[in-house]
C-alpha cells in the first residue's frame, strides 16, 4: 500500500480513523435498523445486550473527535502565531456552523424545506472553535484549568431546566441542555450537542498537544497518557459504583448480571455527563497511549480514514442515506420514505420500516469498504496540494 509521506502525527490520525469507523455503525443504524426511528437503544426496557452495545460503542467516537480536534489545533500553532491560529479556529467554526446547518442537515434528511434542524457533532465542533479563538490567549495552565472546570464541574448546572420560550433560554440549551423548539409550520430546530462540557474536553485536547511537540520523550508521553487514561477510568469507577456524582442517570442492579452492567456503564450523552466523558476519554487515551508504535496493515487502512475527518464524515452520510433509499427500491417500497421530515418523526411514518441488526452490521462494512478509496483518493490529493491554502477547511 502506497501511503505519501505527511508531517501529521501518526497516532493521533490512526485513532480519530478508528473512532470514524466505528461512528459509522451508528450511522447505518440510525437508517437500517427496524427500532431506529421507534426506540431508544439505550433505554434497559426496550433494548437488548446486542443493540445496546452497538450503540454504547459509538459513544467514544464524539469525545475523541472534539478531543483531538484540540489537540490538532494546539499543533497546528506550532508554525503559526497565535492571532493566526485564531483567526482559523474562528473561520473554520463558523464555517463548520454553516455546514451543519446547510449542508448536513440536508444530506441526513433530503428535505428541500429543512422542516428539521438538527445541530448536531459539526455545530458543537464549530461554536467550540470559535469560542477556542480566544480561549488559545490564555496561558496553557488556565486552559488547562479552564478544561478540567467545565468537564468536571458542569454537571453542577443539572438541576437547570429551560423550556427555549426566549432568547436566554436558547442560550443556556446551547450551552447545557438539549432543546427541541417548534417554529413556524411544523418545523423544529433541535440543539441536540450542548456544548459547555466540549468546550471544556477541546480546551484539555489543545493542552495534550504539547506532549507530541518534536522535542517530548515518546516514552515519557506513553507514561503520561497511559496515567491518564487510568486515573479516568479509577475516577470513573469511583463515582459510579457509589453514585456520587457527575451523572444524572444513576445505575441501579437489575433482573441479571449482564443488565446490571448495562447499568453501570448506561451513561448520558446529551450533554454528556463527567461519568460519560471518563468511560470514554479513558480507554482512548490508553489506546492513543499503545498505539503509536504499531505500524501493520490495520493502522495504515485506519490512518487513510483518520486523515481526511471532515471529507469522510460528510460523504459517508451521503453514502449511508443514499444505501438506504436503494434498500427501498430493492425491497418495493417507495424511496421517498426517506426524504425526513419533521413530520416523519413526530408521527412515527416509519414504524415497520427496517432491518435485522446483522443486516446493519453488513449494511456498515459495504459502507466502510465504499469509503476506502475514496479517502485515500482525497487524503493524497491533500498531500499533493498542500499549497492550496482552502483544503485546511475540508
Amino acid at each position: 500500500m502506497t501511503v505519501l509521506k505527511s508531517k501529521r502525527i501518526e497516532s493521533i490520525d490512526v485513532l480519530r480513523g478508528l473512532a470514524m469507523v466505528i461512528m459509522a455503525i451508528d450511522h447505518v443504524r440510525d437508517f437500517f435498523h427496524s427500532e431506529a426511528f421507534l426506540s431508544d437503544p439505550s433505554n434497559l426496557e426496550t433494548t437488548t445486550p446486542e443493540l445496546f452495545l452497538t450503540r454504547f460503542v459509538t459513544h467514544y467516537c464524539a469525545p475523541v473527535f472534539i478531543l483531538l480536534s484540540g489537540t490538532s489545533a494546539f499543533l497546528y500553532g506550532q508554525r503559526r502565531t497565535k492571532k493566526a491560529l485564531s483567526k482559523f479556529l474562528f473561520t473554520r467554526g463558523l464555517w463548520l456552523v454553516f455546514v451543519e446547518i446547510v449542508i448536513m442537515n440536508f444530506l441526513w434528511w433530503f428535505d428541500p424545506t429543512y422542516s428539521f434542524l438538527n445541530l448536531q457533532v459539526i455545530w458543537a465542533i464549530g461554536l467550540c472553535m470559535m469560542v477556542m479563538s480566544a480561549i488559545i490567549y490564555l496561558p496553557l495552565r488556565w486552559i488547562l484549568i479552564l478544561g478540567l472546570l467545565l468537564v468536571f464541574g458542569h454537571n453542577l448546572l443539572d438541576g437547570i431546566t429551560v423550556q427555549g420560550s426566549n432568547f436566554g433560554e436558547i442560550i443556556y440549551g446551547i450551552l447545557h441542555q438539549p432543546l427541541f423548539i417548534p417554529y413556524g409550520d411544523g418545523r423544529v430546530v433541535c440543539f441536540l450537542y450542548p456544548i459547555l462540557p466540549w468546550i471544556g474536553v477541546m480546551s484539555l485536547g489543545f493542552c495534550l498537544g504539547q506532549l507530541y511537540v518534536k522535542s517530548f520523550d515518546a516514552k515519557i508521553r506513553k507514561r503520561i497518557l497511559i496515567n491518564l487514561g487510568l486515573i479516568a477510568i479509577g475516577i470513573f469507577l469511583l463515582l459510579r459504583t457509589f453514585n456520587i456524582y457527575g451523572e444524572p442517570n444513576h445505575w441501579s442492579p437489575q433482573d441479571n448480571s449482564i443488565f446490571s452492567i448495562l447499568s453501570f456503564i448506561n451513561v448520558t450523552k446529551y450533554p454528556p455527563s463527567l461519568l460519560f466523558l471518563l468511560i470514554t476519554l479513558g480507554p482512548s487515551l490508553l489506546l492513543l497511549a499503545f498505539v503509536e508504535p504499531i505500524k501493520n496493515r490495520l493502522t495504515n487502512i485506519l490512518l487513510v480514514y483518520g486523515r481526511v475527518p471532515f471529507f469522510y464524515y460528510v460523504l459517508h452520510v451521503l453514502v449511508i442515506h443514499l444505501t438506504a433509499i436503494v434498500g427501498l427500491l430493492i425491497t418495493g417500497e417507495s424511496w421517498k420514505r426517506m426524504i425526513l421530515t419533521s413530520d416523519v418523526f413526530m408521527e412515527g411514518k416509519l414504524a415497520g420500516y427496517g432491518y435485522s441488526l446483522g443486516i446493519t452490521y453488513l449494511v456498515w462494512l459495504f459502507v466502510i469498504i465504499i469509503m476506502y478509496p475514496l479517502c485515500r483518493w482525497y487524503m493524497n490529493y491533500k498531500l499533493k496540494h498542500k499549497d492550496k491554502w482552502w483544503l485546511s477547511y475540508l
